[in-house]
């Protein structure tokens, strides 16, 4: 069994050449990798590996590069200078498929580091606020550090870890990192959220991401009735519609009177719901983000967002042209499980246009973009002039119905490169 130490000591297991598993989202190992990150000028080839993580600050190590390198399974605002540069890289997976990589010897772990609630008296801690794909990474681990923190909530579902299966403990009691969407929400993220409570139907299972336009969604469905949660992530949103009797499971054929998620990002009064709450299970994203479970709920609207769309619906969702901004992530298990799903809609929430005014919706991708879900695959597409469904539309049709829910200082380019493209 393990016992407590200090993050210094715990953190000397770490040895050139090791491949790091860094807990993410909410459950940032900080404490330990703040150790760790104290030995940087004894360490070399120390590779990490991630989805998204919280601390802005986190990475900004001075020679990052000289003792690390950042092999992300998603990219996050912490961590995107560093993937795009000679320090770090993005490995481009969906997220349902991410522990093959762990069972399959794809991408070996040495020490996963991990951030748990104290244990029970029966010896068993809780990933907490992030399930994902953690319970995987130790699995498979060769060495397993916790940093045990009196202030991560247990939560119900996969993320059960005895301490049998832990090398070394740390104790802590610090705030987990919080975050709140509701101040990105705008007038334009109104408009757009309008829209998508239009296609909502009741008793729909809503699948939703994090930020601005999936917050302002859930500000716009107080009519509804009995809907039901089965999302890789949720916030703050949902609780005042778990509050109101609107979010009741009750029509879910998976986990009915269940909120089913992967992992939870948002404020303390969001980690004070999920705490020892038998209505919120976390469980591993492999099965969440699984078509096959997905699509057995009925109704499952799955609301996604875009950075840029092409006029025949190709979908980038990762990148700037080049420059990685963020990864595929659970998009596409979503887009296609809600698509297979009985009465289910797919679909792209986005604002019209880029914080520098640039269109969204372009006649051609940016060069070096990702698609990440392709135009087969798309079918509902709102901004905050509207919403096109493009499903059994030919290209040109789909191009025309772009073409309204664009901007309108930008319709009159992109109607001419319809017409270069297609004929009049």
């Amino acid at each position: 069994m393990p016992t407590f130490t200090s993050a210094a000591e715990a953190v000397k297991i770490i040895k050139n050449g090791d491949r790091v598993f860094i807990h993410g989202s909410a459950a940032t190992p900080l404490h330990l990798l703040n150790a760790l990150f104290q030995r940087k000028d004894e360490l070399k080839g120390i590779e990490f590996i991630s989805i998204s993580t919280l601390g802005n600050d986190l990475f900004n190590v001075p020679d990052f590069g000289k003792s690390f390198f950042m092999n992300s399974l998603f990219v996050s605002q912490n961590v995107r200078n560093i993937v795009n540069s000679e320090n770090g890289d993005y490995i481009p997976i969906f997220l349902s498929e991410i522990h093959q990589l762990f069972e399959r010897n794809i991408l070996p772990i040495d020490v996963a580091m991990v951030h748990v609630s104290p244990p029970d008296r029966h010896g068993f801690c809780s990933l907490g606020v992030s399930v994902d794909i953690a319970r995987s990474a130790i699995k498979h681990a060769k060495y397993v550090i916790a940093q045990v923190n009196t202030q991560m909530p247990r939560t119900h579902g996969d993320g059960i870890i005895h301490i049998s299966d832990i090398n070394s403990m740390v104790a802590i009691n610090e705030a987990l990192p919080e975050v709140s969407y509701r101040e990105l929400v705008t007038e334009t993220s109104r408009k757009i959220a309008r829209y998508c409570a239009e296609l909502i139907d009741d008793g729909a299972t809503l699948q939703l991401g994090i930020g601005g336009i999936p917050d302002a969604v859930l500000s716009c469905l107080d009519g509804h009735k009995d809907l039901g949660i089965h999302t890789e992530m949720f916030s703050d949103g949902i609780i005042p519609l778990v509050e109101k009797g609107i979010i009741t499971n009750k029509y879910k054929k998976k986990h009915g009177g269940k909120i089913v998620t992967g992992f939870a990002i948002g404020t303390r009064k969001l980690y004070d719901f999920v705490d020892d709450n038998p209505l919120v299970v976390f469980l591993d994203i492999d099965y969440v983000n699984d078509t096959k479970v997905i699509r057995t709920n009925p109704k499952v609207e799955a609301i996604n967002s875009a950075i840029e769309i092409d006029i025949t619906g190709q979908i980038c969702a990762d990148s700037i042209g080049m420059y990685q901004y963020s990864g595929v992530g659970g998009q596409m298990d979503f887009m296609r499980g809600a698509a297979l799903s009985e009465g289910g809609k797919p679909i792209i929430a986005m604002n019209s246009t880029s914080k520098n005014g640039d269109s969204k919706i372009v006649p051609f991708l940016k060069t070096g973009a990702g698609v990440v879900t392709t135009r087969a695959h798309v079918h509902y597409v709102v901004t905050e002039y509207g919403t096109a469904n493009l499903y059994g539309m030919n290209l040109k049709q789909r191009a025309l119905a772009l073409v309204n829910i664009a901007h309108p200082m930008h319709r009159e380019k992109l109607e001419i490169a319809i017409s270069e493209r297609f004929g009049k």
